[in-house]
């Protein structure tokens, strides 16, 4: 075991259990070797975590909501002030630099802030009676013990925004991270526990995805469903959530369009739009993955696009010179290596990268490809990599119409000299999230969410606390 990791352990009831009946690896990225090795979850941690969130529950949704943003505040203090430690364990389970891990830190410390405050805002309001002597307002309550699903690519952030939410409204949660980063989401329950939260409202589990999913679904202690991966997973926890009837919220795949009109700059887009895309090896479910460049400018974009992948510094992580760390795992390596064959098979051009990096870990390096068969696969599937595929229009409508093609809709972008076009475009791009001129779409503040194959419902904002409220209407004589 690596000596920056922890020992990994479920948490149920306030107790760590490291004892199970199995056990599964976690592999670091950029070696490809075992760093540790965590319990799998059996029916009866299950059954007992429910337990736990439905005690839990009880006790937190009967504190004050300035009581639960002190503790959720405490927490996030103590995520900045382990940071370094934490930043490190990130890396060494997903692989992305230690800077990017850092601020990943940092930015889920911010979502507890928000979300604790949002929190003491759960306001109600008074609707004019039409009845004489009736009067009519509306409350808000928690819907109750959550299950939570969450993904390998941001092991703090996205966990924060769920247990952020919930915890705000008043909800238990039963965590269930990925199973390729749990020490992230343990260090974030740590500063929980540390922070004075109660034993059962917030409970982590690993195991085989499928079983848990099912049976904490099925369960009638859960009363609300949250996931954020992808799309063919998230139509299935739909389908178990509806059987129930119990509401969900599901943040899925995204293959984020670029439209670059003939007024952009590219000497000033493509160092924001090339941090965007290749941030977490592309491993973002909001980078930019589709680029439509006018043809007046799109030898200087691509020009510059190769120039900056080909800076960028593969290597681990934790290694100070690197710029971009490796994969995820081998399926990504995989994934990513079957795209680029299909399009060199369809006659792409190559004008930077291509290929995997080394022969110890899973780095691929940063692609930038011209001469796209639109027909091409990356063109209709999300890469989830480091790879640019940029094709050349000249009739605007065109590039919307190339833009608005896929049944995913989570994020999109685009860059333009005129604010009339802007406008236009923020109106005609269909996507749950719109940058114009900007990539910035993702803060505590702002709604997070898709539409289409992108899911339903929002996190962050004041959207995403309200989805754990229960709205209720008291007309009183």
């Amino acid at each position: 075991m690596s000596c920056d990791y922890p020992d990994p352990a479920l948490l149920i009831g306030g107790e760590w259990i490291r004892e199970s009946g199995a056990y599964a690896d976690i592999v670091n990225p950029a070696t490809g070797d075992a760093v540790a090795g965590f319990p799998l979850a059996s029916v009866q941690h299950l059954d007992a975590a429910l337990s736990a969130a439905a005690e839990g529950f009880e006790h937190w949704r009967a504190l004050l909501p300035v009581q639960r943003g002190e503790i959720m505040h405490g927490a996030a203090d103590r995520l900045r002030r382990r940071c370094e430690a934490i930043a490190t364990i990130l890396t060494i389970e997903q692989g992305k630099p230690l800077d990017e891990a850092k601020g990943e830190i940092l930015s889920a410390a911010a979502i507890l802030d928000w979300s604790a405050e949002e929190g003491r805002r759960g306001y109600g309001r008074v609707i004019p009676g039409i009845v004489d002597g009736v009067h009519h307002f509306t409350l808000h309550a928690p819907v109750g013990p959550v299950a939570a699903f969450t993904p390998w690519n941001f092991p703090a952030l996205t966990p924060a925004r769920k247990i952020g939410a919930a915890l705000a409204a008043g909800c238990s949660i039963v965590l269930k991270p990925s199973e390729e980063t749990p020490g992230t989401a343990i260090e974030i329950a740590r500063a929980f526990q540390d922070a004075g939260l109660p034993r059962g409202v917030l409970n982590l589990v690993f195991g085989d995805p499928s079983e848990i999913s099912e049976h904490l679904i099925a369960s009638p202690v859960i009363r609300k469903v949250t996931f954020t991966g992808s799309t063919a997973v998230g139509r299935r926890l739909m389908e178990l959530s509806g059987r129930h009837l119990k509401p969900s919220t599901m943040e899925l795949g995204g293959h984020a369009p670029v439209i670059v009109c003939e007024d952009a700059d590219p000497d000033a887009i493509v160092e924001p739009l090339a941090a965007g895309k290749f941030r977490n090896a592309g491993q973002v479910c909001i980078a930019p993955t589709r680029f439509f460049v006018h043809s007046s400018i799109s030898a200087r974009f691509v020009q510059r696009f190769a120039a900056k992948a080909e800076s960028l510094v593969l290597g681990d992580g934790l290694d100070p010179a690197s710029t971009m760390g490796p994969l995820a795992n081998q399926r990504r390596i995989e994934a990513v290596e079957g795209l680029v064959a299909d399009l060199v098979d369809r006659g792409a051009t190559i004008n930077a990268g291509g290929r995997r990096a080394g022969n110890t870990g899973f780095f691929y390096r940063p692609t930038v490809v011209t001469d796209v068969d639109p027909a091409a696969r990356i063109m209709a599937e999300e890469p989830f990599g480091p790879v640019v595929p940029i094709l050349s229009f000249d009739d605007e409508e065109e590039a919307i119409a190339q833009a608005n093609a896929l049944d995913y809709g989570l994020a999109a972008y685009a860059f333009t000299g005129s604010a009339r076009r802007s406008l236009d475009l923020a109106h005609r791009i269909r996507a749950g999230m719109v940058g114009i001129n900007s990539l910035a779409v993702s803060h505590p503040e702002t709604p997070f969410g898709g539409v289409g194959d992108s899911g339903h419902g929002q996190e962050g904002g004041i959207e995403g606390v309200r989805s754990y409220l229960d709205s209720k209407l008291v007309a009183q004589g």
